[in-house]
This record gives structure tokens, C-alpha cells and sequence, in this order.
């Protein structure tokens, strides 16, 4: 028998209590934490580890984990880790956890670290697989929980993309204003696309980016190398990128530059600046109302990008008041703009200075078939008015379309006063990044008045003509050195002197003007300029100028690719007087840089129109082109009917 009996009450009540004294002096929220990095690894198919778990009860339960991890994927190194949380701290509502809500009326993210790495061969470390835990697969996919306030202090994140040549750091965290949900601010440095990168962007609340009935407001600045780039405004559901209502700037020296920043490949340009209003609605990101400068012109309208495709479409419809064509010479591998362009960077005034001191005129950049096949393009394009005094051209208007890397424009339409000169165009890839090219030129009823009032002088007439070509290369320079095809050139009316003025260049112009021998303001009755491309080489089958008191005529070549010049020209008075001898030139250099000398050789010894009439008079077949461009009756006509008279009486001599 026990000298020392136990009380029944302590039985009862003791032990239970001590075992409650031992278990709360050794309990530990640890124990919890195996479970929870299992369920959390599953949901991201990424393993999950957590050091430590606190929590306080009470009516919100407060909750703390310490040293939350999310590691990398296999083949990546372990550390430093994806994602890394020194201290997270939640507040959950027990009473709404009871009736089967998650709610988290405030959290809060201490320090949180975030390593985004993306390789060149496309692997990247940010890539979660979300699923559900094991054995919930055919569940019912739970409604993520309810936040009140979310706080990030002194977050950082740093992303490596190696196919973007990019490697920068994010700064990101939230502030506080009085009555007002926290706001997220993210600020940028480092490089992307191998340029210094600086940007902050000032949003919403994180936590209302899910709110569709509060639009989230955002401004962002951001500057790549030269490039800025401005967003401000309001987007209504920002998750979807819809009901955006959200002003655009943009502007740089160059546009190429804005390739990794968009996605898509674009010509060198001039210095521009452009503004207008941004949106977003099933996969496409539309800019609209745009207007703003590229080098010296002006240019509007809108752009719209469908990015959710293998390939991403861009459409366009572009319009310029006025124009300087020389802003546009990207498109076709020139050096845009002038050395005068305002705003240039050095290395485009060097590039502008390199283009002057060339003695090569036409453009010999390659194209770059990868780029033009990373995209397809739709454009549409409107130029009211072409600046230059000494510009003949009035207006322009072109469709142009690139579809799997086949450049199709149809047509490119250049207005001369009443006429036009149209073209069209077909660039279709070939093996070894090489373009198969074939194209069409129509002059019709062009203007002569209009291209002698560029040259500040008067005149009359109309200029017509057809051409074709087809050729393979990848540049400018290949494709005309590489041609074949023919081209046709006639006119009627006008003044001789003003129209080689203008068609020539004033110096040039000039000089060959007194080498044969024409007064100045000579009437034009007819000019026929008839050529055949073989190899890039135009030959002459047909060169006549007949004039009020002259007759030219003569012939050669103009090697496109050597871009050498070698014509013969011959003056015959018409009514001979003391001085009215044969006055032979020709025409040497360039097409840069050509240049005017007496000629001494074959065409002297020959003398006298007559001789040439084979060179001079065109073929039966070159009369429905001059009905087509300048119009029927016309002098050129009655020169080809004058001709034809002439020779029935030598023929018939020649066959007796």
C-alpha cells in the first residue's frame, strides 16, 4: 500500500497536463514542413525545401517560413537557387479557413532573390512545370487564395538571356501612400541585346492586377543604348494585356536597333521619334494614331503585331505629307538619310561620309534572308508629297508584302505632275541566301513640264516607256549587275537643255550640252532611247534625240556592274550652215562621276546621219510602246514614217 496516496483529481487532470507542459516545450511547426515541400514540389515540379516554420495563433493565425527555396532544374547548377525567400510572412484567417476559404489578409516577402537564366540552346531555369500534387489529377483545380496587402522589401532578380545577348539586374519592391494599395516598382540596369539597359517602371497594386474593374495604372521609362522608350496610361486587365489605354514614345537614332526590343527585323533609318496609343486584344498588339519623324519626313497611321504565331505577322498602313526619299534608302541596303540629317549619331555621319567618298553609286548591302523569314510583313504605304527642288517625283504609293522571305511589291507607284512611273516586283529566296528577281516598269504620259520645273525652268511634253528585268543576287548592286531584260524610253515636247539639265545633273548636263553643240532651250520633236540588259550590261539598240535644229544619235553600253559608262553621241545639224559640222562625243566614267570628251574614232570616220540610219530610226516593234506612252500622232510617229520612206528607195537599189 502506498504511504503516500495520489489524489483521484490529479490522476485525472495531471497527467494530461503534463503531458500538454512536455508536448508544448518540444513541439516544433517543423514537423509540418516535410508535407508541405512535398504537396509545394509537386504543384511546381521543381523541388521545394523550407528551413523553418513558425506560428503564432490567435484569430489570424501568423505564419512565418524562413529560408524558402525553389531550386533549379536538373541540368542547371544548383546554386544560387531559382528563386530564394530569407524570411516570408503571411497572415491567414482561421475562421474562413474553417468554411473552406484561403484567406491571406496581408503578405509580406523579405528580401527575395530570383535568378532567371535562359541558354542559347533554348533551355531555360524559369521554365515551372505547374501540375497537381500526386493523386489529384482528376480533381477539382482549387480557387487560388484571397490576399489582402502584399509587400516586397528589397527584391532582386537577375536574368541572364543568352539568345538576346542580355545580362541585367531588377530592383523590385512595393511602397506605401496613405489610403492607398501598395505600389510595385521595378527599376532596371544592365545590357540587353549587348546595349546598356536602364528603365523604372512605377505600376498598380500586384494584388490588383487581378481587379478588372479597377484599371492598373503603369509608367514605364526605359532606355536601351540609345533607344528610349516611354509607356504611361492605364490597362484594364492586365494579365489578358486588354483594355489598354496606354501612350507610346519612341525614339532613336536608328529603327534596326529596335529588332530586339520588338521581335521584329527593320531597315536602318534615320534618327526618328513616334508616338501614339498602344493595345492589345486577341494575340495582337495594335499601335494606332501614331505620327512622328524619320530623318527629315514625316510619318502616321498604324501597326499591328500578331505575336501568338511560329511566325509573327506585322501589318501596316503608313502615310507621309512630305517625304525625303533618301530617308527610305534602307529598304534597298543604302546608307539612309543625308550627312545633313539632325540628330545623327557619329557613326551614322561616318557611314554618311563613307557613302560620299564611294565611287560605287548603287547600294551593295547584303539582305539578310534569315531576318526577312523570321517574320512576315504586310505594308501599305503613302507618301503625299516628295521633298527635293531638284526631285521630279510628286508622290508615292506602294504595297509591298514578305511572306515566308518573298519580297513581292505591287506596284510602287512614283506620280510625275499627270503621269506615273509604276513598278512591280517579285524577290523569291534561292539557295546560298541568294534572290531570284522579276520586275516590270511602266512610264506613262510622265509629266516634262513637271520634271523641267524641279530644275527651276519651263517646258512641255510627255515621257513614256516600259522596262523589264530579271536577275538573282542579294543586294542592289547583284541584282542590276546581274540583269537581263530591256528598257524603252521615249518622249515628245519639251525643252532639250532643261530636261538633260535635270535628268543629268547640272554640271554634267551642261558640259555635254556645249560638247554637242545644242543652243540652249532647243524644242524637243522627239527622244527615243531603246536598250537591252544582257548580264548587267545596257546596250543600245536605238539612241536618238531630234531637236528643232538637231539631230543626236548614237550608242554604247552602261555596265551596271561595274557602273562604267561608255556611250558615243553624234550631232547633225539639220540645216547646214558654216558651222554645222558633225559634233562627235563620249560619254565615260561612272555613273557617279561621268564624264564628257571629244570622240576622234569610228564615229567620225563614218559621217553623215544618213549612214546611222540602221542605229537611229527604231524597229516596227517599238510603235505600239510609243502609241502607249505618249500617245498616237505623235512626232515620234512621223520620224519612224519619214524613216521608212527613206529606206524603200536604198532597199530597192539593193535588190537590183
Amino acid at each position: 500500500m502506498s504511504r503516500f496516496p495520489v489524489p483521484r483529481w490529479l490522476a485525472w487532470f495531471g497527467v494530461p497536463l503534463l503531458a500538454l507542459a512536455v508536448l508544448a516545450v518540444l513541439w516544433s511547426w517543423d514537423w509540418f514542413i516535410p508535407m508541405i515541400e512535398r504537396r509545394a514540389t509537386a504543384m511546381l515540379g521543381r523541388p521545394v525545401t523550407i528551413a523553418h516554420l513558425h506560428v503564432r495563433p490567435g484569430r489570424t493565425l501568423t505564419i512565418t517560413v524562413e529560408d524558402l527555396r525553389i531550386a533549379n532544374p536538373e541540368d542547371f547548377p544548383p546554386d544560387p537557387p531559382f528563386a530564394q525567400v530569407p524570411r516570408a510572412t503571411l497572415e491567414l484567417d482561421a475562421l474562413a479557413l474553417l468554411h473552406g476559404q484561403v484567406v491571406l489578409p496581408s503578405v509580406e516577402l523579405d528580401r527575395p532573390r530570383l535568378q532567371a537564366i535562359g541558354r542559347e540552346d533554348g533551355s531555360r531555369n524559369y521554365a515551372l512545370d505547374l501540375g497537381m500534387p500526386a493523386g489529384e489529377a482528376n480533381a477539382a483545380v482549387p480557387s487560388w487564395p484571397k490576399i489582402g496587402v502584399l509587400r516586397i522589401r528589397d527584391g532582386r532578380a537577375h536574368v541572364v538571356l543568352a539568345g538576346l545577348r542580355s545580362d541585367f539586374e531588377l530592383g523590385i519592391e512595393t511602397r506605401e501612400e496613405a489610403g492607398k494599395e501598395p505600389a510595385v516598382v521595378v527599376e532596371a540596369r544592365g545590357t540587353y541585346a549587348a546595349q546598356p539597359i536602364t528603365g523604372r517602371m512605377l505600376g498598380g497594386g500586384i494584388l490588383n492586377l487581378r481587379d478588372w474593374s479597377n484599371p492598373w495604372p503603369l509608367d514605364l521609362r526605359l532606355e536601351n543604348g540609345p533607344t528610349s522608350l516611354a509607356l504611361a496610361g492605364t490597362v484594364q486587365e492586365p494579365l489578358h494585356l486588354s483594355g489598354a489605354d496606354l501612350r507610346i514614345e519612341l525614339a532613336g537614332p536608328d529603327m534596326s536597333r529596335l529588332h530586339p526590343l520588338i521581335g521584329v527585323p527593320l531597315p536602318e533609318t534615320p534618327p526618328f521619334r513616334l508616338t501614339g496609343q498602344v493595345d492589345y486584344a486577341k494575340g495582337n498588339f495594335r499601335l494606332h494614331d501614331a505620327e512622328g519623324h524619320l530623318g527629315r519626313s514625316d510619318i502616321g497611321g498604324w501597326i499591328t503585331l500578331a505575336a501568338d504565331r511560329a511566325r509573327p505577322e506585322v501589318t501596316a498602313e503608313l502615310a507621309s505629307r512630305s517625304v525625303d526619299l533618301a530617308d527610305l534608302g534602307g529598304f534597298i541596303g543604302a546608307v539612309p538619310g543625308h550627312a545633313s540629317t539632325p540628330s545623327q549619331a557619329p557613326q551614322q555621319r561616318q557611314q554618311q561620309a563613307w557613302a560620299e567618298a564611294s565611287p560605287r553609286l548603287l547600294p551593295a548591302r547584303p539582305i539578310s534572308l534569315p531576318a526577312l523569314r523570321s517574320v512576315d510583313a504586310h505594308l501599305r504605304y503613302r507618301a503625299d508629297r516628295i521633298q527635293g527642288r531638284h526631285m521630279p517625283f510628286d508622290s508615292m504609293e506602294t504595297h509591298l508584302d514578305i511572306v515566308d522571305g518573298v519580297i513581292s511589291v505591287r506596284p510602287i507607284s512614283l506620280g510625275v505632275g499627270q503621269g506615273r512611273l509604276a513598278g512591280n516586283f517579285i524577290l523569291e529566296p534561292q539557295a546560298g541566301d541568294v534572290f531570284q528577281l522579276r520586275g516590270d516598269i511602266d512610264l506613262r504620259r510622265l509629266d516634262i513640264s513637271r520634271l523641267l520645273g524641279s530644275a527651276g525652268v519651263g517646258g512641255a511634253g510627255t515621257l513614256g516607256g516600259v522596262g523589264r528585268i530579271e536577275s538573282s543576287g542579294n543586294s542592289t548592286a547583284q541584282l542590276l549587275g546581274r540583269g537581263n531584260g530591256e528598257l524603252t524610253l521615249v518622249a515628245v515636247g519639251g525643252n532639250v537643255s532643261a530636261l538633260l539639265v535635270d535628268l543629268s545633273g547640272l554640271q554634267f548636263a551642261n558640259a555635254l550640252l556645249s560638247a554637242l553643240g545644242i543652243p540652249q532651250r532647243t524644242p524637243i520633236e522627239c527622244l527615243i532611247g531603246d536598250f537591252a540588259l544582257q548580264h548587267g550590261r545596257f546596250k543600245s539598240r536605238t539612241l536618238l534625240l531630234d531637236t528643232e535644229s538637231s539631230l543626236v544619235t548614237g550608242g554604247g553600253t552602261i555596265d551596271l556592274a561595274r557602273e562604267a559608262l561608255d556611250l558615243r553621241l553624234r550631232t547633225d545639224a539639220k540645216h547646214f550652215t558654216i558651222g554645222s559640222l558633225p559634233t562627235p562625243i563620249r560619254i565615260t566614267g561612272t555613273l557617279k562621276s561621268p564624264a564628257v570628251k571629244p570622240e576622234v574614232g569610228e564615229l567620225v570616220a563614218r559621217g553623215g546621219a544618213a549612214a546611222g540610219l540602221g542605229v537611229v530610226f527604231p524597229p516596227l516593234a517599238l510603235l505600239p510602246m510609243i502609241q502607249l506612252g505618249v500617245g498616237e500622232n505623235s512626232a515620234c510617229e512621223a520620224l519612224y514614217a519619214n524613216a521608212r520612206r527613206r529606206r524603200a528607195p536604198a532597199e530597192g537599189s539593193n535588190r537590183r
